[in-house]
C-alpha cells in the first residue's frame, strides 16, 4: 500500500512543484520505487513539467484529469471518473527515470472547485466532500510505494481532499521571512483539520529551498527554525501539548540553482545528475529524498 505525502506551503515561489517532481525522479530512479503524482494545483505546473505542454493539452481535451473527477463527484449525470484510464503512465522527460505515473491537473480545476466549495457548505458537518480522491484513487493506491501530492498554495477544498487522502506532508520553504513567516499558521490551520476530521497527518518537517550559502538571511533563518524546535521540546508537556511542535528542518538544504530551476522545462537532460546539476544539487536532492524515506518507515 503506497505512502502518501502531500506537499504544502501556502507562500508561492517556493519551489514547491519543482521539489515535488524532483522527489518522485529521485524515488524512482535512484530508489526504484514505483510512484504516483497527483496535480491538485489548477496551475498545471507540475503537469506540465512531467508531460509537456502538448500531452496536457491532449489529456485536457480528454477529461483524464483530477478536474474531471472532482467534476463527476459533483454530477450524478456525468460518467463516472475512470482513475485507470485517465492515468498517464510512464511520465518524465527524462527517457532514463522509469516508475512514475501522473493524475494531470486542468485550468477548469479553478471553476470545479468553486462548486466542491459550494457542495461542502451544502452538507455541513459532512466528511464526504473531503473524501471524494481518497475514494477516486482507492483501487490503483496498492500500485504504488510513494504517491505524492502537489497541493495548491492554500487550504481550500482541493487541498483538504489531499490532507484526507496523505499519511504525512512536507512543506518546501526558503529560509527567508517572507516564506516562512506562515508555517506557524500553516501548522495550526492542519491541527485544526485533523481536529475536525479525525484523521492522522505526520509533518515529515521542513525542506529548505533556494538556499543561498552567501547570504546572512538565509543561514540566520535556518538557525531560527532549528532553535524553535529545541526551544518547543524543552517545554513542559502542558504547555507543548497546546500547540503544534514547529517543523523539524531536513538537514540537507537544496541550493538556489540555475540548473535546478531550467529543470521545469520539459526537456530530456539526459540524465538526473545533468538534469539537476553537478555541484553538488544531485547529492543534494538525493539525500532530501533518502531522508523522506527512512523517516516515513520510522514515524508512518
Amino acid at each position: 500500500m503506497a505512502t502518501v505525502i502531500a506537499t504544502i506551503n501556502l507562500k508561492g515561489g517556493v519551489g514547491k512543484t519543482t521539489t515535488t517532481a524532483a522527489l518522485a525522479e529521485f524515488m524512482s530512479a535512484e530508489f526504484g520505487y514505483k510512484v504516483l503524482l497527483v496535480d491538485l494545483d489548477p496551475q498545471t505546473n507540475l503537469t506540465t513539467m512531467m508531460i509537456g505542454e502538448q500531452r496536457w493539452q491532449e489529456v485536457n481535451d480528454r477529461k483524464h484529469t483530477v478536474d474531471a473527477l472532482f467534476a463527476s463527484a459533483l454530477d450524478a449525470d456525468l460518467p463516472e471518473f475512470d482513475v485507470d484510464r485517465s492515468l498517464v503512465r510512464g511520465v518524465s522527460p527524462l527517457e532514463s527515470v522509469r516508475g512514475i505515473d501522473l493524475l494531470a491537473s486542468s485550468l477548469d480545476l479553478m471553476e470545479t472547485q468553486e462548486e466542491m466549495n459550494a457542495w461542502q457548505y451544502e452538507v455541513p458537518g459532512s466528511l464526504e466532500p473531503l473524501l471524494v480522491l481518497r475514494a477516486a484513487l482507492a483501487n490503483v493506491r496498492s500500485n504504488y510505494d510513494f504517491i505524492l501530492l502537489d497541493c495548491a498554495p492554500n487550504l481550500g477544498i482541493v487541498t483538504a481532499n489531499g490532507l484526507m487522502m496523505a499519511d504525512a506532508y512536507v512543506i518546501p520553504a526558503i529560509p527567508d521571512v517572507l516564506s516562512t513567516y506562515g508555517i506557524p499558521q500553516l501548522q495550526r490551520r492542519v491541527q485544526r483539520f485533523t481536529d475536525r476530521t479525525g484523521h492522522t497527518l505526520t509533518p515529515l518537517g521542513l525542506i529548505i529551498t533556494k538556499y543561498r550559502g552567501s547570504s546572512s538571511l538565509h543561514r540566520t533563518t535556518i538557525e531560527r527554525l532549528q532553535r524553535a524546535v529545541f526551544e518547543y521540546d524543552a517545554l513542559p508537556a502542558h504547555e507543548r501539548a497546546s500547540r503544534p511542535r514547529p517543523p523539524t528542518v531536513i538537514p540537507h538544504w537544496i541550493p538556489e540553482s540555475n540548473q535546478i530551476a531550467q529543470s521545469a522545462d520539459f526537456v530530456d537532460f539526459g540524465t538526473l545528475r545533468q538534469k539537476y546539476g553537478t555541484h553538488g544539487q544531485f547529492e543534494t536532492l538525493r539525500n532530501v529524498t533518502d531522508h523522506l524515506v527512512q523517516n516515513v518507515g520510522v514515524y508512518l
